[in-house]
């Protein structure tokens, strides 16, 4: 079987793994086709599927130029358009593919008003990548959106005061999504996962833990929520850490069954 058989076949089935209910037939060939024209990896976190829509990620981009043998990227702030105080950032980058290109430009802004909470505070490196994001888009013709430059919605999560305490759902369910646009609860932590390569199974059992519940379906929106920002802020301040303690739920698991 051809190399590129083989990875149409395992991008169907981490997809099918990680997003069943949201695939369709026509989600299924989109990724076929991007899968033969770009050679993104699923399982590598090059794609990811948020609200019924595919996004290219930062890893996936870096990767298609790795295997274009893409000469350089040069990034440049744009300092008139930055400013510290507010947390204000813009930059510029050019993607050379060769020698004898010309370099394919891309601009990147970011500010506390349309960065997730997530990453709130490091503005600075979001305006970077979206920046080379919108670069690399352009010098290999992507049309999809990268997740890392999706802006945050104009309206808040809902707080406890203003919303009623109910159950998150895993696989979706009342508190896994709501109805302003925003990315579910459930994808964020997915894409956390993928971006920072976690053990899910791990993450799940910390989750667990953290949220003081025995089935992570028990937990409530907000105990969920405050989830993925601990997660979030982690994994950006200290990842060897995060791993180390992930990798000691392992440890726990060996122990109760050796017991």
């Amino acid at each position: 079987m051809r190399q590129e058989e083989l990875l149409q076949r395992e991008n169907r089935t981490f997809a099918r793994r990680l997003w069943g209910s949201q695939l369709d037939a026509l989600k299924l060939t989109a990724l076929e086709a991007m899968t033969a024209q770009y050679g993104f990896r699923v399982a590598s976190g090059d794609l990811i599927l948020l609200d019924g829509n595919w996004y290219v990620t930062h890893t996936g981009l870096l990767s298609l130029a790795r295997r274009s043998r893409c000469l350089g990227i040069r990034v440049q702030q744009i300092v008139r358009f930055c400013d510290v105080a507010t947390g204000q950032w813009t930059f510029k980058a050019t993607v050379y593919k060769s020698s004898r290109c010309r370099g394919f430009v891309g601009y990147g802004d970011a500010s506390p008003s349309n960065v997730s909470f997530l990453v709130r505070g490091a503005e600075m490196r979001v305006a970077e990548t979206r920046a080379v994001n919108r670069a690399l888009r352009k010098a290999y013709g992507i049309g999809i959106c990268s997740v890392e430059e999706l802006g945050s919605p104009s309206r808040p999560i809902p707080s406890p005061s203003s919303a009623k305490r109910s159950p998150v759902s895993a696989s979706g369910g009342n508190g896994a999504g709501n109805g302003n646009g925003q990315p579910r609860l459930r994808d964020l932590l997915c894409l956390l996962i993928r971006q920072h390569h976690l053990d899910a199974s791990l993450v799940k059992r910390y989750a667990t833990e953290f949220c003081g519940v025995t089935n992570l379906r028990q937990a409530t929106r907000e105990q969920v929520e405050a989830l993925v920002k601990h997660l979030g802020d982690f994994a950006a301040k200290d990842p060897a850490g995060l791993t180390t303690k992930l990798n000691s739920y392992t440890d726990k698991q060996e122990g109760a069954g050796a017991a």
